[in-house]
């Protein structure tokens, strides 16, 4: 017995010098063999996929975490938008408490629902893209029908939904993070891949992710990718657009952060990508709070955020747009705050890559 648990904790010490922990290489084992079952059995038509009267546009990824969903999803409603489509988004809703088949966030007119109900992401983007609506439920097809039926969406954007294979779409965009495509490499538990690195060749599109700066480490990642897909390949950088008022919501110059103390907090996948930007922007971190992803603030955090700014004597505090939605439960501390807007742009060119889309569309 004392040789079997001497095995056992020598193995999970080696594990763990190789990113993961011993009993979460066999869970990982266990969930990749299901991944590739599923995959296989899509692919084999074994499993039936079901299809909308109108076109349909994934944009996801292969690994849990931050790789720029939210604001490409924005962006290329926007974008459509500007074509004379009438698109809507359709969320699985994480974080969401509204567990309907139809959640209707928004319908194009009104946001109906608060960040406890819709979760951040869905009402971020409800926020952000005003006549768009933003649909949240775990069965696309049936919010997808409701989005044509109801709301006269002509298009649909579905938010994360690379693996939601039951649905058929015109369009599978794939986002990878420029610094960590593959994360450590795992499949899930052990690591963050959802699924192996060739699932990338069902992406019609590849999308390499990055902050506004580092060309060099995108362009290598691409390069990287071309072991695994021919997919038409773009860059696009996170770029810090407009600092918002959280008192007016009026939108002040990038440069009002230059030589100032600042005080930043955030709850988001990358928490130092938010950090690098202000630096990149002039200003001097005098405080800086990271929160898990998707972090439901509470009073506790609210204060301790207040303490940390007074002690470093910041001139500013400042979060992510979408920590911001989440903060709407604290309306004066919201008025006393920043939040920092961000853009993507697209290389080669935007119009590029919007053509590109436009004629798969329309093929």
């Amino acid at each position: 017995m004392e040789d079997l648990k001497t095995f056992i904790t020598d193995m999970m010490k080696s594990d763990e010098t190789k990113g993961g922990y011993f009993p979460f290489f066999f869970l990982s084992i266990l969930y990749g063999s299901s991944v590739r079952l599923r995959n296989s059995c899509y692919k084999a038509r074994m499993i039936k996929r079901r299809r909308l009267s109108c076109p349909v546009v994934s944009i996801g990824n292969i690994t849990v975490g931050g790789t720029g969903k939210t604001p490409m999803v924005i962006m290329l409603a926007e974008t459509l938008k500007q074509e004379g489509f009438r698109p809507a988004v359709l969320s699985r809703g994480y974080g969401g408490r509204q567990k309907e088949e139809i959640n209707v966030v928004s319908d194009g007119n009104n946001i109906l629902m608060g960040i406890q109900e819709a979760g951040d992401e869905p009402l971020l983007m409800a926020q952000s893209l005003g006549d768009v609506p933003v649909i949240t439920g775990k069965k696309r097809y049936r919010t997808g029908r409701y989005a044509i039926d109801h709301l006269e969406a002509d298009i649909l954007l579905l938010d994360d939904a690379f693996q939601h294979r039951s649905l058929e779409r015109n369009l599978d965009i794939v986002l990878l993070d420029a610094e960590r495509p593959f994360g450590n490499g795992y499949m899930l538990p052990r690591g963050t891949l959802r699924e192996s690195k060739n699932a990338l060749k069902r992406a019609d599109i590849i999308v390499i992710t990055g902050n506004d700066g580092e060309e060099k480490k995108l362009e290598g990642t691409g390069k990287l990718m071309r072991k695994y897909t021919e997919a038409p390949l773009f860059y696009a950088s996170r770029r810090p657009k407009s600092v918002i008022d959280g008192k007016t919501g009026g939108k002040r110059p990038l440069d009002c952060l230059k030589g100032k103390r600042i005080c930043a907090f955030s709850g988001i996948a990358k928490p130092e990508s938010f950090r690098e930007t202000l630096i990149s922007l002039g200003g001097t971190i005098a405080s800086f709070i990271p929160f898990p992803d998707h972090h439901v603030y509470t009073k506790g955090d609210i204060e301790e955020i207040g303490r940390r700014a007074t002690e470093s004597s910041a001139e500013i505090v400042i979060t992510t747009e979408k920590d911001g939605v989440k903060l709407i439960d604290f309306p004066r501390f919201l008025q006393d705050i920043h939040l920092l807007k961000i853009t993507m742009k697209i290389t080669p060119s935007n119009h590029e890559f919007r053509e590109l889309i436009l004629e798969r569309l329309r093929g």
